[in-house]
């Protein structure tokens, strides 16, 4: 495997912004990304997967539907949080 020294390691937060993902990356992505924003008491999250054929959207979501971190989540994120582009995700609190 190769070492990049390069990569940058990104801190789970309040926003995630998939504008680089593929809907393939998902699967990974989203429920480490929400366990590490748990650890960090934070939980409302705007996911930010972009207007565009709406694929990587429609992972999300399905994605969303299935995970045991998400208590509900709202589409389109609202006006001043990127409507039609972005998703709010809330997360159940840990027990």
């Amino acid at each position: 495997m190769e070492e990049h020294d390069d990569i940058i390691p990104i801190e789970p937060g309040p926003e995630l912004d998939l504008h680089t993902f593929h809907p393939s990356d998902l699967g990974d992505l989203l429920p480490e990304w929400f366990d590490g924003c748990l650890e960090r008491g934070i939980h409302a999250i705007r996911v930010i997967h972009g207007k565009g054929s709406g694929a990587l959207r429609e992972g999300v979501h399905a994605l969303l539907r299935k995970l045991p971190q998400v208590r509900d989540f709202q589409y389109p994120a609202g006006e001043g949080s990127g409507g039609w582009g972005a998703t709010w995700v809330y997360l159940k609190p840990r027990e």
